[in-house]
């Protein structure tokens, strides 16, 4: 909490709070990059769930619930492949490869919730769900549809493709 000297300027006053609240974020981040977009996978629980912790989507006309927490994140993924989707258009699918602990830790979650969906969320969007049938444990994981070129492109800046980890990522060419 800030406590200010009554007997002090009020334009310090305004300018000590504008310092305090106005900062960048950058700034208290250590200088560390953000993240520019967003990868998350969350399962599906019961709609009877503490409703601060869930969420609710439409597949096929039925709403589901899905956990906030998400099981998978961008930053459990070591490179991706994106593909035309059956949708047509500008619509993409992308397969991405997990890191070795995510991937043996969603073999499990497979493995113990088959039956149940598993909705997947590009920049905070919902784009695809699908239903476990079986344990997934070769550490891919499937957006089948709902991915747009420019997210394609925002993933191409940051991660590699498969087959190419050990490369570092190549920036867009300026025209």
């Amino acid at each position: 909490m800030l406590c200010f000297n009554p007997g002090m300027q009020p334009r310090l006053a305004v300018l000590l709070t504008m310092l305090v609240f106005v900062l960048p974020p950058a700034v208290f981040a250590g200088g560390k990059a953000a993240t520019k977009a967003s990868l998350s996978f969350h399962m599906e629980t019961d709609a009877n769930d503490n409703p601060k912790m869930i969420f609710a989507e439409v597949i096929g006309g039925q709403t589901h619930y899905f956990r906030r927490m998400p099981e998978i994140t961008t930053k459990d993924v070591v490179s991706f492949n994106p593909f035309p989707s059956d949708a047509g258009g500008d619509d993409y699918g992308i397969v991405f490869r997990l890191n070795d602990t995510p991937a043996k830790r969603f073999a499990a979650i497979t493995n113990a919730n088959q039956g149940r969906w598993l909705a997947s969320q590009i920049n905070g969007r919902a784009v695809d769900a699908v239903v476990i049938d079986k344990q997934i444990d070769d550490g891919f994981l499937v957006v089948w549809k709902g991915a747009s070129l420019a997210d394609v492109k925002l993933f191409d800046s940051f991660l590699p493709r498969c087959g190419q980890e050990g490369k570092k990522p190549q920036k867009p060419k300026k025209k």
